[in-house]
């Protein structure tokens, strides 16, 4: 059967063929440790399951508003107004089926064909993708450990065309951790205003910070930026509800409505039950995102220690859950590249990991550290000791 020519321009997630090939050999039992999957591995808050059963037994049984209910969409709008100081209406916001979701509607309503965006890479590995989906082109701007990871302006400023569309900025980073200051992005921002483009702002992991870092919503940093930034955001990371699939967006109204009309025409709404969980998470106490936070941090602090035992660099990350150290002094012999090395790894010491290369960085390695720290000292002394094996 001839299938669509758009699927030649496209890969499956790396990610979450990695987290197969790993589930995979557990199935044949096999004890593997994973660093892979970009998921808290703590359960969902007791009150967040609570509000659902609750849901269920009042009868959140039907189809919803396709951009999602209003209980759901005025929990959102709180959000904002705590967090960052944003008002928005509710034809401004919009519910999704998870994060990516709202990424890939948000593409589908705002680029044409030959329309280019500019990602920063290191990059969330569906960032590309999902603008070639949408008929764009991505254009990839490079940055550098040195500098934490962090997008120049300059560099910015310089790769805009008059084809280019958008920026995604993802603060704190999916795969590096970086945490931009206020100043680093009011700095991009000037950039972006003078050019006239729109940005993506990716603020998923916005909760999960350290060592006294902040992240802003970018949005929030000056009025007229609120014309020009749709917020990105969801409740799987801070509340550990990935299978829940809810994430949302927030900008300008024609945009959320575009990106409605496009809902309401492909998976119409997100499920009514997991609505009225997600509605309950942003309402509701944090003691236990405090104490998750607490834990990611302590097993961050392991995992650097452990890596400083090895011949990497890395910008020491302050948000998310992920270290990106540089592994390119173990690229010798039969290992040619990351993705060689992760699969030798996780053939050989039965430690998964996701390669560089699917977040445009050869030569690095994400460890992800939403794991318990047993199993981080466990996989790090199994990557240790194949790694002294090589040849």
């Amino acid at each position: 059967m001839a299938l669509a020519d758009r699927l030649s321009q496209i890969a499956p997630s790396p990610t979450l063929a990695m987290d197969a090939k790993a589930k995979a050999m557990k199935a044949q039992g096999i004890d593997v440790v994973s660093f892979g999957v970009g998921e808290p591995d703590f359960l969902t808050p007791e009150h967040i399951c609570r509000a659902a059963v609750e849901a269920i037994k009042a009868g959140a049984h039907k189809y919803t508003a396709a951009d999602g209910t209003p209980e759901l969409k005025k929990a959102i709008i709180r959000k904002f107004e705590r967090d960052a100081g944003l008002t928005y209406a509710p034809e401004e916001i919009v519910a999704t089926c998870g994060g990516k979701h709202a990424i890939f509607e948000l593409a589908m309503a705002t680029l044409n064909q030959g329309d280019e965006v500019l990602i920063p890479a290191p990059y969330w590995v569906s960032y590309p993708p999902i603008a070639i989906l949408a008929g764009a082109r991505p254009v990839i701007l490079e940055t550098t450990a040195s500098n934490g990871f962090k997008l120049d302006p300059d560099i910015l400023a310089a790769a805009v065309t008059p084809r280019t569309k958008a920026v995604i900025i993802n603060n704190p980073s999916n795969p590096t951790g970086t945490v931009y200051t206020r100043a680093e992005l009011e700095a991009l921002a000037e950039v972006v205003l003078d050019k006239g483009l729109l940005i993506w702002s990716d603020e998923i992991y916005e909760k999960l910070v350290f060592d006294g870092n902040e992240s802003y919503c970018l949005a929030s940093l000056r009025p007229e930026l609120k014309d020009r930034v749709v917020v990105l955001n969801g409740v799987s990371k801070t509340y550990a509800m990935t299978g829940w699939r809810i994430g949302y967006l927030a900008g300008p109204r024609e945009v959320a409505r575009a990106v409605a009309k496009i809902q309401s025409q492909s998976t119409s709404n997100p499920c009514a039950v997991a609505q009225a969980a997600a509605a309950a998470a942003l309402d509701g106490p944090e003691e236990e995102l405090s104490r998750m936070v607490e834990i990611f941090d302590r097993r961050r602090r392991l995992l650097l220690e452990l890596l400083g035992g090895l011949d990497v660099e890395l910008a020491e990350p302050f948000g998310a859950f992920y270290i990106f150290p540089d592994f390119s002094a173990y690229l010798k012999g039969s290992i040619k590249d990351s993705t060689s090395l992760a699969e030798h790894l996780l053939e050989k010491a039965h430690v998964a990991l996701v390669p560089g290369a699917a977040f445009g960085a050869e030569g690095f390695l994400r460890f992800s550290y939403a794991t318990s720290e047993e199993r981080i000292q466990e996989g790090m002394a199994r990557v240790r000791k194949t790694l002294a094996q090589l040849d």
